[in-house]
């Protein structure tokens, strides 16, 4: 079986400020985009039998930079759906709602954890074949790529909570002695990584 990449999209104003983005499709930063390139470094001895993105330009222009060929872009990988509570921040939630966590309670007018969970879980039913394959990679966005992590090793939705997920880090899913595991997770590029791409800038 093939391993899948998990690959958060590079920095986004909002996500710098830590506010929820969903639907909003925002471009990349000018630091976003030296992350994304960085990552292409960190992945250029990497195979993929299919690359797959989020709908959203961040995560599109996150994987183009990367140098990465994409084969197809899915829904299922766009993030959690923060209806009401897009645009915010969880401090201003909190100021309203004390106690609220999106892991636990979902988005009013958005999505519920177990119907995040439900599309992921779709999403890796269609990765099974590809898998038999060789690797996959996937680029997406913080909430959505936790929850599926959580999902690979049969944990529910809000288990996601505990598995953090920077901008431009990389992920990886696979298998040991015929079970799903998480093989490496949160993984920050490598100096040398972050050195080529800024070189590449100039």
């Amino acid at each position: 079986m093939g391993q899948i990449i998990l690959i958060r999209h590079g920095e986004t104003t909002w996500s710098a400020s830590r506010r929820h983005t969903s639907y909003t499709d925002l471009e990349l930063t000018p630091d976003g985009e030296r992350q994304a390139h960085a990552l292409g470094s960190a992945l250029a001895d990497r195979r993929f039998v299919a690359v797959l993105t989020s709908p959203r330009i961040r995560a599109l222009r996150t994987a183009q930079l990367a140098g990465l060929a994409v084969t197809g872009t899915d829904e299922d990988l766009a993030e959690w759906n923060y209806g009401e509570y897009e645009g915010r921040t969880t401090a201003e939630i909190h100021q309203e709602r004390p106690g609220w966590s999106v892991w636990s309670d979902g988005c009013p007018g958005g999505e519920s954890p177990s119907e995040v969970g439900e599309r992921l879980d779709r999403l890796l039913t269609k990765l099974h074949p590809l898998l038999d394959r060789g690797s996959v990679a996937l680029v997406g966005h913080a909430h959505s790529l936790r929850v599926l992590g959580a999902r690979w090793v049969g944990l529910p939705p809000s288990a996601g909570g505990v598995l953090r997920l920077d901008t431009a880090t990389l992920n990886l899913l696979g298998h040991e002695h015929g079970r799903r595991v998480i093989l490496r997770w949160n993984q920050p590029l490598s100096p040398t990584a972050e050195s080529a791409a800024t070189t590449a800038r100039h």
